[in-house]
């Protein structure tokens, strides 16, 4: 007899599933049975992560976007509207790193990039799979944040007040939807992770010294299997 998988029978959509920790959890939860959704903007770099799910025996559909576009994130919720009547799950992984410097010294461009992918971006996710979320049996949003967003540190300005309205929208939208729906929304600090953007925020750490960002995966999907009480708030050292 085939053993089910945990996961089997639902819809993830994961962003910033091009690398990092959203590659990784977009893998483990194919494996875990979930059809996932890659969103991100490079298109090669998604259908890499595609061919390793597939090649794991997992299903996924790609969809290449750059979240900051005007409209772009109501054009994909239509679109996957269209195919899907239900969106269990949403992970939110996508974030852009301004480069370190003193809040004097913020660089405008990249603050409104920030911005817009870590904040604005986020509101139309929400907006947008709302309806699909509510429609699931047992909707999940799992949003990705950072310490320094809940503890400013010197030099993160840009970057820590765009996760502090991340987290805000979050924890908004969890306390929106508690007594009228089933939807659950968990926020995670994934710690200290062996990712592009943590060298370029720590270039003379030693990666190796660091964990992988499928350990971040694995609790992902542990969480969702396991379930969680809605507001759940983790840090994965």
């Amino acid at each position: 007899m085939t053993e089910t998988k945990p996961l089997a029978g639902r819809t993830a959509l994961v962003t910033g599933a091009s690398r990092g920790i959203g590659a990784a959890t977009a893998a483990a939860l194919a494996e875990a049975g979930a059809h996932v959704i890659l969103v991100a903007r490079k298109v090669k770099a998604l259908e890499a992560i595609e061919d390793t799910i597939h090649a794991a025996g997992g299903t996924s559909t790609i969809a290449p976007l750059d979240l900051t576009e005007a409209d772009a994130v109501s054009r994909l919720a239509s679109a996957i509207a269209g195919r899907w009547d239900t969106l269990d799950i949403l992970c939110i992984s996508a974030a852009f790193l301004p480069e370190l410097t003193p809040i004097s010294q913020v660089d405008p461009k990249q603050f409104n990039q920030a911005l817009l992918t870590n904040v604005v971006a986020t509101q139309a996710l929400i907006a947008g799979f709302d309806p699909l979320l509510r429609r699931a049996e047992a909707g999940r949003v799992i949003g990705l944040t950072s310490s320094v967003g809940a503890t400013p540190r010197p030099f993160w300005g840009a970057y820590g007040s765009t996760k502090a309205a991340f987290d805000n929208l979050l924890e908004t939208y969890c306390a929106e939807v508690a007594k009228l729906s089933p939807l659950r929304v968990a926020i995670i600090d994934p710690g200290a992770t062996r990712t592009q953007m943590r060298e370029r925020a720590y270039p003379g750490e030693d990666p190796q010294t660091l964990k992988g960002p499928e350990k971040v995966a694995e609790r992902i999907v542990e969480l969702l299997v396991e379930d969680f009480e809605t507001g759940h708030r983790e840090r994965i050292d």
